[in-house]
């Protein structure tokens, strides 16, 4: 089996584990919170709401600490999808170039990433400034993953080895159709119309995918 991309870069939240980092987070406040959160970030994956529109909303909401964003870290390593990790070490096993880019919390995927093989500097999350009580809820400077083109942004930025595949589930995935090669939604976890809709091809799980990034 030949790889068909030199780069393949994956969204984290509900593609390479089942759950999004910030409505887990969000549970950790109780349920009217926790609702809160899924509501937000659900409309936000379909393409309701631009994602700039309810980031910051959800971070000052759960206010999370360092200890529940290491606890978060565990988390995504609970809820790695079936295949994942094999998937990417066969694909860096063909010298295909594996990058992590994802709106998440960068001190929880780091940890995550790591786990599934993916050096720390081929890992594009989002960075938070401590608030003066300790707790995380705003964003450490200009954060372009926080908003609903900076996934497109950072991979114009990154110059990747080209031709490049981008595989998510959410709107902000699919924004970056026409900077990579092919977009493939992955729908195991959460199937949104207007995402598979834009996408070249669906992937139902990790076998379906490998099929797509290999031939």
């Amino acid at each position: 089996m030949l790889p068909r991309f030199k780069t393949v870069v994956f969204d984290v939240d509900s593609t390479l584990a089942a759950i999004e980092g910030i409505d887990w987070l969000a549970t950790l406040r109780g349920a009217e919170i926790a609702q809160q959160s899924e509501e937000l970030t659900a409309r936000a994956m379909a393409g309701e709401l631009p994602i700039e529109a309810v980031y910051i909303t959800r971070l000052e909401r759960i206010r999370p600490t360092a200890q529940e964003l290491l606890l978060l870290a565990h988390a995504y390593q609970e809820a790695v999808e079936p295949g994942a990790r094999e998937l990417i070490a066969e694909l860096q096993q063909a010298h295909v170039q594996v990058h992590l880019l994802s709106g998440g919390l960068r001190p929880g995927i780091i940890p995550f990433a790591l786990q599934l093989g993916v050096p720390v500097d081929r890992v594009h999350a989002v960075s938070l400034a401590q608030d003066e009580d300790g707790t995380f809820s705003r964003l450490d400077g200009d954060q372009p993953l926080a908003t609903q083109q900076g996934k497109p942004l950072t991979v114009q930025r990154l110059q990747l080895r080209r031709p490049v595949a981008m595989v998510g589930d959410g709107s902000t995935d699919a924004a970056v159709r026409g900077v990579v090669d092919n977009f493939y939604a992955y729908t195991r976890v959460a199937r949104r119309e207007k995402v598979v809709a834009v996408a070249d091809a669906e992937a139902a799980d990790f076998e379906a995918l490998r099929a797509l990034l290999f031939v």
